[in-house]
């Protein structure tokens, strides 16, 4: 950004930090071939021009080089933190420095400001939203549905001293929004089961280039480097307990194994406990993982995974961490409670309780350890994510965009597949193609054997 022109209006740690930003942003976007494809191709075409876009999102390296794909693309954009401790703050700097983009993130923001943020991405008026977590798209249903009083602090301030016109504007404005994580996608959904959900959402979780690609090799991989960033202990030898056996879940188990650690899995889903019995972990209840576990990762999306009744079985020096998106799978607040001291901070990132007179280390404070205690995903993978995201946004607003019903939509196969096709090319990998003969084999139901 040029020295004379005036930043916009922000809320960053230090701009000091540009520099850095820049530097790991751009070292990012070597490993983000695809993503730089679509950008160069936005920069040609302007698909997103004037187009105000609001995103809640993890500020990281990767999400920078989103960024810079939709501001090439002529949109303009404000970013907002999905989660108080997965900010870099010198990539938040750069973004307002560099690019000239509204940030508003912190790395450890209270739960005001948090919110105070998310309030600030509204009142851009987006057309467009991109979130994490679902916490933007919550907000505005809370002020569709005239439920102003359930909106967190700064940002019901904010919606009560709008008048119910101009609320009501804030939501009409909105053309649709790309979803990144399965949380978010549980809430839509049940939005859109409650028949409230007020535009249609694009569900870049459920493509196929985000969920088998960035779950599973994204997460197990910066889970366990979150974790060994935060403990320094040795895997193998342990065991890990890995609750929930979705793509994350996968993900995480695989790599514990790599590592030499004994894998437990937990799960509700019969289908999923036979996946993992079949792919060689055991699979316990949590009620008799707890008593071998010496390190606990939650990846379930769901709430009070591990509780009270857990906590008190568990061996001295158990280690617990979450890797969903939000703090609700683990029962802090109850961990806090049965604590026999107040939890001592024994390392970054890791606080120390004694339940019973045994000691358990929270990581994070429950939050997601790969973003809180490390970098999150591998920019290789994130190329993938983001690149839905950027061709999601380029769909909402083209015609067959614009005619999505309001539900929960995938990323249109075509996009998908596009997807792979540039990450493979840019792997300089070859695939074959059909031949006319095996076309009209696949199309045909009177050629028999």
């Amino acid at each position: 950004m040029n020295s004379s022109e005036k930043l916009p209006a922000h809320d960053v740690a230090d701009l000091s930090l540009s520099e850095s930003g820049r530097r790991r942003v751009e070292w990012a976007d070597r490993f983000m071939p695809v993503l730089r494809t679509i950008r160069e191709r936005f920069e040609r075409e302007k698909p997103l021009a004037g187009v105000r876009v609001s995103a809640c999102l993890h500020v990281t390296t990767e999400t920078a080089n989103l960024v810079r794909t939709l501001q090439a693309g002529g949109a303009d954009v404000v970013l907002c933190a999905s989660n108080p401790l997965s900010t870099q703050d010198d990539v938040a700097a750069w973004l307002v420095e560099g690019l000239g983009v509204g940030v508003f993130a912190v790395k450890g923001e209270d739960n005001d400001r948090y919110y105070e943020h998310i309030r600030a991405a509204l009142e851009h008026c987006p057309v467009v939203t991109m979130d994490d977590g679902a916490d933007l798209v919550g907000a505005l249903h809370m002020m569709a549905l005239d439920r102003v009083d359930d909106l967190a602090g700064p940002v019901r301030t904010w919606a009560a001293a709008l008048s119910n016109d101009e609320r009501e504007s804030v939501v009409r404005t909105v053309a649709g929004s790309t979803e990144e994580t399965t949380t978010g996608i549980i809430r839509l959904r049940a939005m859109a089961t409650d028949g409230v959900l007020q535009f249609p959402v694009i569900a870049v979780n459920d493509s196929l280039t985000k969920h088998m690609f960035d779950n599973r090799y994204g997460t197990g991989q910066s889970t366990l480097d979150g974790v060994l960033r935060a403990t320094n202990i040795l895997l193998a030898g342990s065991t890990v307990v890995v609750a929930g056996y979705g793509w994350c879940g996968r993900g995480v188990a695989m790599r514990a194994r790599g590592a030499g650690a004994q894998v437990i899995v937990t799960e509700i889903d019969p289908l999923a406990a036979l996946e993992a019995t079949m792919d060689g972990f055991r699979v316990l209840p949590m009620a008799e993982a707890v008593r071998e576990g010496d390190v606990f990762i939650t990846l379930t999306g769901n709430a009070g995974v591990i509780r009270e009744e857990h906590f008190r079985a568990m061996k001295d020096g158990a280690i617990v961490c979450n890797s969903g998106h939000f703090d609700i799978e683990i029962d802090v607040a109850r961990l806090e409670e049965i604590s026999e001291t107040s939890p001592v901070e024994l390392r970054p990132f890791v606080e120390e309780y004694i339940v019973d007179g045994k000691r358990i280390a929270l990581l994070a404070q429950g939050r997601l350890i790969n973003l809180a205690a490390a970098e999150g995903h591998p920019a290789s993978v994130m190329d993938m994510s983001f690149a839905n995201q950027a061709l999601g946004a380029e769909y909402l607003l083209s015609e067959d965009g614009r005619a999505l019903s309001k539900q929960v939509h995938r990323v249109p196969a075509v996009l998908d597949r596009e997807i792979a096709r540039l990450k493979l090319a840019s792997m300089d990998i070859g695939i074959d193609t059909l031949t006319p003969e095996q076309e009209l084999y696949l199309s045909s139901w009177d050629v028999g054997t």
